[in-house]
This record gives structure tokens, sequence and C-alpha cells, in this order.
């Protein structure tokens, strides 16, 4: 039961890392193609940071001096969330869901996941309640709702190839073994 729990953690850990690190490719694309930026994670690092002092928000993070360790912090944390959110996914529809992944789940989980940058990070931020106090609140939701999107798909992508490790007899544990 052990073995089988933590290699269902194993799983959840290498979905969510995969679809994060494909969101990332994204990022990377859409900054060479076109010179978006993306979130810089150092920000959600120094928040991390002042909200382990006490203080949940505060005005123009971004302009507040830098705290030693935020950008490794705030890496480690978008990892991280992209590994929770992959783990609500798995809780909901349950771990055989990634021997035969389909696209529905993982794009609903993607778009359910766009209310934590709506509802935290961007009031955090400056930004208001879902973008409002941008420039172009209507272009920043999109993006988030796109970015979110990708996400999904790349906890679909992930998924896929997890489950072609397990076809092609490659030992992973848990559910792959």
């Amino acid at each position: 039961m052990m073995s089988e729990i933590l290699g269902v953690g194993f799983v959840i850990v290498l979905l969510g890392a995969g679809a994060t690190a494909i969101l990332d490719l994204w990022a990377l694309m859409l900054r060479a193609v076109y010179g978006v930026a993306s979130l810089e994670y150092r920000l959600v690092g120094r928040w991390l940071l002042r909200l382990a002092g006490g203080r949940f928000a505060g005005p123009a993070l971004a302009q507040r001096s830098p705290v030693s360790g935020e950008r490794p912090l705030g890496w480690a944390a978008h990892y991280a969330i992209g590994v929770v959110f992959a783990g609500a996914l798995i809780a909901v529809v349950g771990p055989s869901w990634v021997l035969e992944p389909t696209p529905g789940p993982a794009l609903a989980a993607g778009w359910i996941s766009t209310l934590a940058p709506f509802l935290i990070l961007q009031p955090v931020l400056g930004a208001g309640l879902f973008a409002a106090r941008t420039p172009n609140p209507a272009q920043a939701r999109a993006r988030t709702l796109i970015t979110h999107t990708v996400f999904g798909l790349g906890l679909y992508l992930t998924a896929l190839a997890l489950d072609s490790a397990r076809e092609h007899q490659l030992t992973l544990p848990g559910l792959l073994g």
C-alpha cells in the first residue's frame, strides 16, 4: 500500500514538473519569437518571503527591494504549484487517467488553475482581481487563460509520455512499474 502511494506521488511529481517545463518552453518561445515577457518568478519568491514575514500584500511588490533567495524560491514555488495542480487533477480523475490520458480533464485542470493567478497572484502583484488594474485587462486575462491552457496541454502531453514509457517497459515506480 505504501509503495503504491509513493508511486502515485512520484507520478504526480513527474506529471506536474513535466507540464510546468512545457509551460516554461512556451514562455521561452513567446519571448524569443514575439518579445513577450512572462511572469518573473523572483516576484513570487519575494512575495512568499514577505508572506513568511507576516505581510500578505504590499504596495508595488515589483518595486520593493530584492530579498535574498527570492529567485530560487520563486522558481521552486512555480514547479511546486505545478505539482500541486497535477495532484489535484489525479485526485479528481484518479491515477488510472495517467494510463489512458485524455485531453479533457487536463485542459479543465489548466483552466481551473487560472483562478490562482486571477484571485491570488495578480492582486498581490498589484494587478487587481482578474487583472482589473492592468493597462489592458482583457489582454491580461486572455494571456493568463492561454498560459494555463498550455499548462493543461502540458499535463496531457506529459501523461502521454509517461504512458508511452510504461508501454515501452521503462521501469518507474508506482503506476508505471
